[in-house]
């Protein structure tokens, strides 16, 4: 496996010129819309603190047998594409009635482009997991982007309903565990990444790339 690089300037490329995420809000469940608490283009704060125990920017307010609840902003930015004409109507769960236009901030754009860049190692199931003890030592010792792994090499051990199942290293050559995406014992979802490997003789390279992204990014 090898980084496209081409690939990786292209989709930085494209971030430069809309550095932005759409983030649609969504009725969590059935009910009447009875105010929108913004405006059109109205700038909204998601949660913030150091353990977002502050709530996000009011949004609208939906009722269900008489019970009001107020959505909130979970991510900062613009608000779009309001739903103005469903208010005092009753909508389904998950009607879009709103999105919000978040601009990408440095440690957004580093992200986005490390999970294009790197072999990424997926939860093969919804279980819980955690990286072998020998790894974890390692990696406490050497630190991510140094500690390295080889084809073969045990990495993982998925826990579900008292069954273990280590998660071997299939891909060929030697890597270099750069991101950890997950927190042991966590409960993950099918699909959601848990490593991010770059090869060992890709490391200079994408260290660059973020060295770039850190020196040129001004969001």
């Amino acid at each position: 496996m090898k980084i496209d690089f081409v690939q990786l300037t292209k989709i930085l490329q494209r971030l430069k010129a809309n550095p932005f995420k759409i983030y649609p809000v969504i009725t969590p469940h059935t009910g009447k819309i009875i105010e929108f608490k913004i405006k059109e283009g109205e700038e909204v704060k998601g949660p913030s603190g150091k353990w977002l125990e502050k709530p996000g920017t009011p949004l609208f307010v939906l009722e269900r047998e008489k019970n009001p609840k107020l959505i909130r902003a979970n991510y900062s930015g613009q608000a779009i594409g309001i739903r103005t004409d469903l208010l005092n109507k009753f909508v389904e769960a998950g009607e879009k009635i709103l999105e919000i236009r978040h601009p990408l901030s440095q440690e957004e754009v580093i992200a986005e482009i490390l999970l294009s860049a790197l072999y990424i190692i997926s939860a093969p199931e919804t279980a819980r997991y955690i990286l072998t003890p020998e790894l974890t030592r390692r990696v406490e010792k050497e630190g991510l982007g140094k500690t390295s792994v080889n084809e073969g090499e045990e990495l993982l051990i998925m826990t579900f309903m008292k069954r273990e199942t280590p998660i071997y290293l299939k891909e060929k050559g030697s890597f270099i565990i750069y991101q950890i995406y997950f927190k042991p014992f966590e409960l993950i979802q099918t699909g959601s990444p848990l490593l991010g490997l770059c090869p060992v003789e890709d490391l200079p390279h994408l260290e660059k790339i973020i060295q770039r992204i850190k020196e040129e990014w001004s969001l």
